[in-house]
């Protein structure tokens, strides 16, 4: 197999427990990302991966594949790796499963950015809007390289604008969205490694892979994530998603 997409998918949320299950518009949350996941047109396959047998029963039931995970994994990039042990494939594909809005054409092109270059892992990221979502903390950005390869990640405003901040400057600002592939061996990699001091200062998973040499190639999106950590994210992604049609 070439192309597997995994979307993790615990019930244990801080701020929101259940929230795979939550209905978004007559379907449970997972559902959304299951499906645009399925309309991807470059990938093979479609599991979501869950240790929750509640889940399990509600993914099943609308006609999803389930691959039941432990329990005792942090991350889950974590839950994947599990997965990429009982299912090969080249590239994995980690769609999170509150990513209710997510359109499959971004998947694919992820994928075949991942096609076009030789980097372990690759994510998306898109310019930022304002300078209140600049300066927000629960906004993650990336700087690259020439050739897009990640630099940093971080919550603090970055990069830092010392002669000020303009409309051009603002343009430069890229917003990190949370979707990754990773090669296979890239994958394995990836876990085996321990968090980084950097990793555990901004509580951003992909410092790991920086910290150990890993490259991570940004691709551009124009898409805005809208992911859902709280009951009124649920609302916002219900408003959006009526406004779509």
């Amino acid at each position: 197999m070439k192309t597997l997409i995994v979307v993790p998918a615990r019930w244990g949320s801080t701020r929101f427990p259940g929230k795979m299950l939550a209905p978004l518009l007559g379907k449970p949350l997972v559902q959304w990302a299951w499906e645009a996941a399925g309309r991807s047109r470059l990938a093979d396959r479609v599991v979501v991966a869950t240790d929750d047998r509640r889940i399990r029963r509600a993914v099943e039931a609308f006609g999803g594949e389930v691959v039941m995970t432990s329990k005792r994994h942090p991350s889950g990039t974590d839950r994947m790796a599990e997965v990429a042990e009982k299912v090969p494939a080249r590239l994995y594909v980690n769609v999170q499963g509150d990513e209710a809005l997510l359109p499959p054409r971004e998947i694919d092109a992820l994928i075949r950015g991942m096609a076009a270059c030789r980097a372990p892992i690759g994510t998306l990221a898109h310019a930022v809007a304002s300078e209140e979502e600049y300066q927000r903390p629960d906004v993650v950005k990336v700087v690259t390289d020439r050739e897009g390869n990640a630099l940093y990640f971080s919550r603090s405003p970055l990069p830092c604008f010392r002669d000020g901040l303009g409309p051009r400057e603002l343009r430069q600002v890229r917003r990190h969205v949370g979707i990754y592939a990773y090669r296979a061996a890239g994958l394995r990699r990836f876990v085996s490694l321990p968090p980084g001091r950097l990793e555990k200062y901004e509580r951003l998973e992909q410092l790991r892979a920086l910290e150990h040499g890993l490259r991570i190639r940004v691709f551009a999106t124009r898409y805005r994530a809208v992911g859902v950590d709280t009951p009124a994210d649920l609302a916002e992604a219900e408003q959006l998603l009526r406004a779509r049609g």
